[in-house]
């Protein structure tokens, strides 16, 4: 996994046990097999840790959480629900996500779905599960990627300054256990994808919610304009 020389040196120090724990190393052996019999594996592996690269853990202010990436070639590059600037058109999740944040606080993202300005504020932009094979949605779940996922929750959870968890969906929201709500704020909500936003995501208010339990405490608050 010559990735992971790549990570933040906290996070390497965070990660490191449980990188070379034997249910990681069974993943990444899985995984090249995987391409190694043709399977297209999404996102491509130099950006499968790139929500670590783009936010070390005592910058992270919000996190938020989904489930795994989009299964179409050319859109998941690891910043969970971002795409690159040139993918048009957005992902439905993405859509119904930016129709939240207009409703929530009037920011129109529609001209691109590039998410790494938010990353680089503070919002870690992060899936249970690291990768997917393209076309298969959920094909990589009970991996091994959840216990690396626990670990960058634990990790961000024992940090000194009150942060902001977004819990998007089930798969998500299994990580509220391993989050102390008396010091962090958390958020649970529906998975906004166009299967079950309506069923709460959509007037859930996130956005503002953020904004204004990060000033509450004395951090900057996020500009969500792209």
């Amino acid at each position: 996994m010559n990735d992971v020389i790549t990570l933040p040196i906290a996070w390497q120090t965070a990660l490191m046990d449980t990188l070379q724990h034997p249910d990681l190393q069974a993943l990444f052996s899985f995984l090249a097999t995987q391409e190694q019999v043709g399977k297209l594996i999404l996102p491509p592996s130099a950006t499968r840790f790139q929500a670590l690269q783009a936010t070390p853990p005592d910058k992270v202010k919000v996190v938020i959480l989904g489930q795994d990436p989009y299964p179409t070639p050319g859109h998941a590059h690891g910043l969970a629900f971002s795409v690159l600037p040139e993918v048009k058109p957005l992902p439905r999740s993405l859509k119904n996500i930016y129709k939240e944040l207009l409703d929530d606080v009037g920011v129109d993202n529609q001209h691109s779905g590039y998410l790494q300005p938010w990353a680089e504020q503070g919002v870690l932009l992060l899936n249970t599960v690291l990768t997917v094979e393209a076309g298969n949605a959920g094909s990589h779940q009970k991996r091994g990627w959840e216990r690396l996922t626990d670990r960058i929750i634990d990790t961000v959870n024992a940090q000194p300054q009150p942060v902001v968890f977004v819990l998007w969906g089930g798969h998500a929201q299994k990580k509220a256990e391993r989050i102390d709500s008396q010091r962090h704020l958390v958020i649970q909500t529906a998975h906004p994808s166009p299967l079950s936003a309506r069923r709460g995501f959509f007037g859930s208010k996130p956005f503002s919610k953020i904004n204004a339990f990060l000033r509450e405490h004395g951090r900057d608050s996020i500009d969500w304009q792209i």
